[in-house]
């Protein structure tokens, strides 16, 4: 059977013995998106199963639409589309909904042991040594670069499962008022995207994939189930078993 790489270059997804994803960007991207109907991807399948993955959170924000409808139409209706078109604005920006979102990852190995690799606590994980997962910073400001998440696949083997899921930390419940995408970058074959652009406006927490070693096939599954809560209720949701306690970030100069 042709690659999912090798029909997605030529506009056609897979063939009729697999599911078609929705194709994002330009060719220059190469970038694919898992939705509810397309929701899981086989890495191992893909060829891409080893060597360095990348798991990127970008995002911006956004004023409220209803507020900004009299500013951006100018009070006329000379230009009637412009009132469904949000104005995007930096997250510092003064004025709109503070929000600090955060990429993180539950993980559970072959041997037993299971943890978390996030921001809040400095649980920044490792990447030669269990859990083989390292987070390389945080932004608290949506800046282009987001956040990163590595995966060291050359341990999959000791991997049985990795939850990644996006938490607002501080400020306002606001994953609507948000453009945030989640993005898979494998060492081989296509970007993979997840945006989170469903309105959960009280919802503090997001799982978003879901990877597993199913018999040694990697596999990756699109979740994006918002909850009202923190990683407790998360952690109760998929039944990973950890203890949690109340934690706070250090403050930046």
């Amino acid at each position: 059977m042709v690659s999912l790489w090798e029909n997605w270059r030529r506009g056609v997804g897979m063939s009729r013995r697999g599911p078609k994803f929705d194709t994002v960007g330009g060719p220059s991207t190469y970038a694919m998106e898992l939705t509810r109907r397309h929701s899981e991807l086989s890495l191992t399948k893909q060829g891409a199963d080893t060597g360095s993955l990348q798991v990127n959170l970008s995002w911006r924000m956004r004023s409220s639409d209803v507020e900004d409808v009299g500013r951006r139409t100018g009070g006329s209706l000379r230009h009637p589309l412009r009132a469904f078109k949000p104005t995007v604005v930096q997250a510092h920006t003064q004025g709109v909904v503070n929000v600090d979102l955060d990429l993180a990852c539950m993980y559970e190995l072959t041997d037993g042991s299971k943890g978390v690799v996030q921001p809040l606590g400095n649980f920044l994980g490792d990447w030669n040594a269990p859990p083989y997962v390292k987070l390389t910073g945080d932004d608290r400001f949506g800046s282009p670069s987001g956040e990163t998440l590595y995966v060291n696949l050359d341990h999959r083997e000791e991997i049985r499962r990795l939850l990644f899921f996006v938490y607002i930390y501080d400020g306002t419940p606001a994953f609507d008022r948000t453009h945030a995408v989640v993005t898979l970058i494998p060492s081989n074959g296509p970007h993979v995207e997840v945006g989170l652009d469903e309105r959960a406006p009280q919802a503090r927490s997001c799982a978003v994939l879901l990877m597993e070693n199913v018999k040694g096939e990697l596999k990756v599954r699109r979740e994006v189930r918002y909850v009202y809560g923190f990683q407790a209720e998360l952690d109760r949701l998929y039944g990973w078993g950890l203890q949690w306690g109340r934690a706070y970030k250090t403050q930046k100069v």
